[in-house]
């Protein structure tokens, strides 16, 4: 029987899905709209380029190192209330950003930010872990993540628009109350699949249909201790990880930070025709992305193993985004967007590494472990830039162009070879 056939009529799951799609979508705007306000802000506020250095990587410090405390809550707190909460007080914080008018205080909103948002990804992996069941998961991971890349390509121009006739101080305030009205809509709609009054019989039996599959079900009632930190470090095959996952967000963070200055100052290319270019990468990561789920998925329905429908589109991915390397070698602009977007759809296609969460972690401690892996991939943010920033201070860019591509071939070492077998940890 085919999967279509098997699946119940009435999709719950999928609105569920669209909700966690649009709250990525808002979280990354929150993120990236200092980016665009940051001009305009710095001339207002007398800012330096060293304290705009400061604000940028405010949010990164607290976001990666709360990760660990916010699969903590993930695993104590239903998602309801929990993402309600985040998505409420990061977009206040975020309001207030437009009422500030010292660097200090731009320093605290924008580290409450990431204070707020750092258990939203754990949070998004217990959702689909707990809505979709194991053959559909890597597609709902897809299309959640993908929200990132549409934060990024399209939603710039938006922002941009907000701030040239409302100001930097309106675009704050518009972004942020965008967010409040989403918690709100959150705490009104979102419920747990066994809480929800709506779902069919048959779609709940279909999402629950292989619980009793390689699931710790007796430890998954278990409460968290705190010694089970131990086991979200113990493990090789979680510092595999760990560590691809550093190397796909070291990527990701180049192209977020030392992009556009990458085209412009070190490349030559006019501002105008930067931002134009700049946004074909970003659309390629979202395609790839996509591409990557659905494609994990289809495999998995055909009967193939983990090891190839899980891990194979994510070593791929790594082992393509090697070829960053080739903007040093040429001078063609067309040749070198082509390069930088191949790499970019590379990355997207490995980004469907949360999959490994629900399939790896002991279902009692995924909050514990996605904290974890989210904490270390998140420390990319604030590792990547400030390497970069050694490795271009002569004026040279040859040399980050050479570590983003080691640091990616390293990532597809780690998934290759230090996670082995996908199978469940047993603790």
């Amino acid at each position: 029987m085919n999967f279509i056939t098997k699946a119940p009529v009435i999709k719950k799951r999928f609105n569920v899905l669209a909700l966690i799609f649009i709250s990525v979508v808002i979280n990354y705007l929150d993120r990236s709209n200092i980016s665009v306000a940051a001009y305009s802000l710095s001339e207002d506020l007398n800012l330096t380029s060293v304290q705009m250095g400061y604000i940028f990587s405010a949010f990164a410090w607290t976001y990666a190192m709360l990760q660990i405390p916010g699969g903590i809550l993930v695993d104590n707190i239903k998602a309801r209330i929990l993402y309600t909460f985040m998505l409420i007080l990061w977009s206040v914080a975020t309001v207030l950003n437009g009422f500030i008018n010292s660097f200090t205080g731009l320093i605290g909103l924008r580290a409450s930010i990431g204070v707020f948002q750092a258990p939203s990804f754990p949070t998004n992996n217990a959702i689909v872990t707990n809505w979709f069941p194991e053959k559909e998961r890597a597609s709902a991971i897809a299309i959640y993540t993908s929200g990132q890349y549409v934060g990024l390509a399209f939603l710039t121009p938006l922002l941009v628009t907000i701030e040239y006739y409302l100001g930097w101080r309106g675009l704050f305030i518009t972004s942020g109350t965008l967010g409040i009205i989403l918690g709100f809509v959150w705490y009104k709609y979102y419920r747990d699949p066994q809480d929800h009054k709506h779902i069919s019989k048959s779609e709940l039996e279909y999402i629950t249909q292989d619980s009793s599959k390689n699931d710790n079900t007796n430890s998954s009632a278990t409460k968290f201790q705190w010694k089970d930190i131990k086991h979200a470090f113990i493990h090789p095959k979680l510092w595999g990880l760990y560590i691809g996952q550093f190397c796909i967000g070291s990527l990701v963070i180049f192209f977020l930070t030392w992009f556009p200055t990458y085209l412009v100052q070190y490349r030559g290319i006019d501002f105008l025709e930067s931002g134009f270019l700049a946004s074909i990468p970003f659309l390629a990561a979202f395609v790839g992305v996509l591409l990557s789920g659905f494609t994990s998925d289809f495999l998995t329905r055909k009967g193939y193993r983990n090891e190839i429908s899980r891990k194979l589109p994510i070593i791929c991915g790594m082992l393509l985004s090697t070829c960053i390397i080739g903007v040093n070698y040429t001078n063609n602009t067309n040749f070198l967007i082509l390069f930088l977007t191949i790499a970019f759809f590379a990355n997207g296609f490995a980004s469907t590494t949360w999959v490994f969460i629900s399939l790896i972690a002991p279902k009692r401690l995924i909050g514990l472990i996605g904290g974890t892996f989210n904490f270390i991939g998140s420390s990319s943010a604030v590792v990547t830039p400030i390497i970069i920033g050694y490795l271009v201070k002569d004026g040279d860019f040859k040399p980050a162009i050479f570590f983003i591509a080691g640091i990616t071939f390293i990532g597809f070492l780690s998934f290759t070879f230090l996670v082995g077998k996908v199978k469940r940890l047993n603790v």
